[in-house]
């Protein structure tokens, strides 16, 4: 059976030197956390936030996209498998939980 990993897009501390699984999931942290056009030498790392005050489905199938798009490229190690979302109320904010199966 396989095991799926699951990372929200909260801040949290960068562990240097980590392997394996861990350094996979840390690696997609980083990249769903990271604004696109941010990182000086990777103009196209990260999501893109060209599309906030759109309507939230919009929004939410766009982040989708980016972030499927972004792992097959910066992150092949992690297959997608699910997105939910963590959402509140009261500020209209909602943020990305990403689960992926790592394959080493």
């Amino acid at each position: 059976m396989a095991t799926f990993n699951t990372v929200d897009s909260l801040p949290s501390e960068i562990v240097f030197g980590t392997t394996g699984i861990q350094e996979v999931m840390q690696n997609v942290k980083l990249l769903i956390m990271t604004r696109k056009g941010t990182q000086p030498l990777d103009r196209d790392f990260g999501i893109s936030f060209d599309f906030i005050d759109s309507p939230t489905l919009q929004v939410k199938a766009k982040v989708e996209q980016e972030i499927f798009m972004a792992l097959r490229k910066y992150e092949p190690r992690a297959v997608l498998k699910q997105i939910t979302w963590d959402s509140d109320p009261m500020s209209g904010t909602f943020r990305p939980n990403v689960s992926v199966q790592v394959v080493l």
